[in-house]
């Protein structure tokens, strides 16, 4: 199995929420880490390990974001960390797989199901800083990914709410999650890539004896 690293600038997570019975509203969080275990040739034994840091909520409004940074929503002064480890999967599709693990959030954890979607990898350039200048580390293999989950916000303790005309409420329970996450492979066993190898020579010496 390869062991890969979430590459921070380019993961995201975002979340969408009712509003006042009518719309919704959008929001992200930057600063996703983590590590993955997975590949693509064996994706039932994959897992994952992944934090966010809860104080960097982003919807383009101050006073809304600092609000959902308060002890009414995630209580990020007591609560830093959104995290995610699951290693339980279940292969939905060529490239669909079902993760199930442990959210937690505001120190409560529940089980989820994360709709995983695998992108594909390519060989990329990467540069790495030192001493204030950009080095050439690459290539490196690259990995997307997208994941999507639904979860009941009360069950994770986040509860304020507010009225409005005739018994509305101003924040929706259910919150729609989705992870764009771009991996970088930090090392395969050799185990993995012997197999590989030998898979691709026998291809090649198939091919020759057509």
């Amino acid at each position: 199995m390869a062991t890969w690293f979430f590459e921070p600038g380019h993961t995201a997570a975002m979340f969408c929420a009712r509003h006042m019975m009518v719309t919704y509203v959008r929001g992200h969080f930057k600063n996703v880490s983590g590590s993955l275990v997975f590949d693509p040739e064996n994706p039932g034994q994959s897992s994952a390990e992944v934090t966010i840091d809860a104080g960097t909520i982003w919807t383009g409004q101050p006073q809304r974001d600092a609000h959902l940074r308060s002890a009414d929503f995630l209580d990020v002064e007591n609560h830093p960390r959104i995290t995610f480890k699951g290693n339980q999967v279940e292969v939905a599709g060529a490239r669909d797989y079902i993760l199930r693990g442990a959210l937690t959030i505001r120190g409560v954890s529940r089980e989820v199901e994360l709709n995983v979607s695998y992108l594909g990898q390519w060989l990329t350039p990467w540069w790495e800083e030192e001493g204030g200048k950009w080095v050439d580390k690459g290539p490196k293999v690259r990995a997307g990914f997208v994941a999507k989950t639904r979860i009941n916000r009360h069950d994770f303790g986040v509860s304020w709410n507010d009225v409005v005309d005739k018994g509305g409420v101003v924040v929706g329970n259910t919150i729609d999650i989705t992870i764009d996450a771009e991996a970088i492979l930090e090392r395969q066993d050799d185990g993995a890539r012997e197999a590989k190898l030998d898979a691709g020579a026998s291809a090649a010496k198939q091919g020759a004896n057509v």
